[in-house]
């Protein structure tokens, strides 16, 4: 009988190739060369990320064609008329106030800065076991400004509120991980794949509850340590590998999971 660690290998093998990420989020940055636009467009595909998959790859389309399918340009050299035609913009709870406040965040983060890494090293430090500071960091200086909207803070989360902060480390999984399989990006150096937190959707909650490796009742930041906690037991250098194994296995028993 195989064990746990044989059925995580062998699920991570199976689901971390380009086969499958046509109908996932990832696939809007892949689409794109530049380290910048690759950047910006995941950012945003990770925070439209709720709903049917096929919904978030068409909205995240839209938002890209609004941006002229070239979104560092977009973002480094609009005019403020270019901005009119975000007006009509919106995905579930993200409407044309936050789709504006994102684009004016990036903004002036590249005007002082090459990469959106640095917005998520603000905090850490190199021996911190996770990501925690970083996304917390991340937060508070994505709402530095006054003018911030108070509506548009719901689509930025922190552990400071104790949240799982499922998008923004299915984000920084994207840009950190490194291997060659072909689906994470593996741009960022500042950020060890040793500190990322295990992203937990529906899926991956579920499956990590058949198998032991969540035993806490609600889905919180503390949740997401502890999965993470016994997923780096089978590889303390890369424990968010397994991301793909629990996501492919919550898809192929999503019938047979409990609600």
């Amino acid at each position: 009988m195989p064990s746990l660690l044989d059925v995580l290998e062998e699920k991570y093998l199976q689901y971390n190739r380009p086969d499958f990420i046509a109908d996932d989020p990832i696939s809007i940055p892949h689409r794109f060369t530049r380290r910048q636009d690759i950047e910006i467009t995941g950012f945003l595909a990770a925070v439209l990320a709720w709903g049917q998959r096929k919904t978030i790859i068409s909205k995240c389309s839209e938002l890209i064609g609004l941006m002229e399918e070239a979104p560092y340009d977009f973002i480094r050299g609009h005019q403020e008329h270019d901005l009119k035609r975000f007006l009509q913009f919106k995905h579930r709870t993200f409407n044309p106030t936050d789709a504006l406040y994102f684009i004016d965040f990036l903004h002036h983060h590249y005007a002082r800065h090459d990469s959106l890494e640095d917005a998520f090293v603000t905090g850490l430090r190199p021996d911190d076991q996770t990501v925690e500071r970083g996304l917390t960091g991340f937060r508070e200086s994505f709402f530095a400004p006054e003018y911030a909207p108070q509506r548009t803070r719901k689509h930025i989360s922190s552990p400071a509120a104790n949240s799982a902060c499922k998008r923004l480390n299915m984000f920084l999984r994207w840009m950190v991980r490194r291997d060659d399989k072909g689906v994470d990006f593996g741009l960022w150096t500042r950020i060890r794949p040793s500190q990322l937190v295990c992203p937990c959707d529906v899926h991956v909650e579920r499956t990590g509850r058949r198998l032991g490796l969540i035993t806490r009742k609600q889905m919180d930041w503390l949740t997401a340590l502890q999965l993470t906690e016994n997923l780096r037991q089978f590889d303390p250098a890369d424990p968010v590998k397994y991301d793909f194994a629990l996501f492919g296995l919550g898809l192929e028993d999503r019938y047979a999971l409990p609600a």
